[in-house]
């Protein structure tokens, strides 16, 4: 590869790279907050409903993902989120059940907010990994080429 264009593809690789890492913070940030609300949303629930309306004694014996998530090989940047996986035992029953049935019937609309909100943030962090990935390939990338580059380069004259 010719000198001026290692040098074009490395400013590229930088710019890839610093706007990976720009998104990167937006995506953290988004997910913080969306972590955030959903707790205070949860909050307001559990004061809707009363303290122990909501908690861990209402949670299912026997709880099933609503999603799952894959990584499509070594290669792949995208993490998919999917619905539950299908197991003999799961099999037997429909469509998976809302969690928000755990707390009753009525529940208040806090609550189901507060549960878009997690889910929301469950795609963000899905998103944000694979963000992570793909900075990590570009800065292995961008190591590679600044290193041709100091092969190719005969220093300061």
């Amino acid at each position: 590869m010719a000198f001026p264009a290692l040098r074009a593809e490395l400013d590229s690789q930088v710019l890839q790279l610093l706007g990976d890492l720009e998104e990167l913070e937006a995506k953290r940030t988004a997910l913080n907050a969306r972590v955030e609300e959903g707790w205070l949303l949860l909050a307001k629930a559990r004061y809707a409903m009363g303290a122990k309306s909501v908690g861990p004694l209402q949670y299912a014996s026997r709880m099933e993902p609503q999603v799952c998530v894959r990584a499509r090989g070594p290669s792949s940047l995208l993490f998919q989120r999917k619905g539950p996986v299908k197991t003999p035992e799961s099999e037997s029953s429909a469509a998976p059940k809302d969690p928000l049935n755990w707390f009753g019937i009525l529940v208040p609309h806090s609550l189901r907010q507060a549960q878009a909100s997690f889910q929301d943030g469950l795609q963000l962090a899905a998103d944000i990994a694979s963000l992570q990935t793909r900075i990590t390939r570009g800065q292995s990338q961008l190591r590679g080429l600044q290193k041709k580059l100091k092969e190719l380069d005969p220093g300061p004259a």
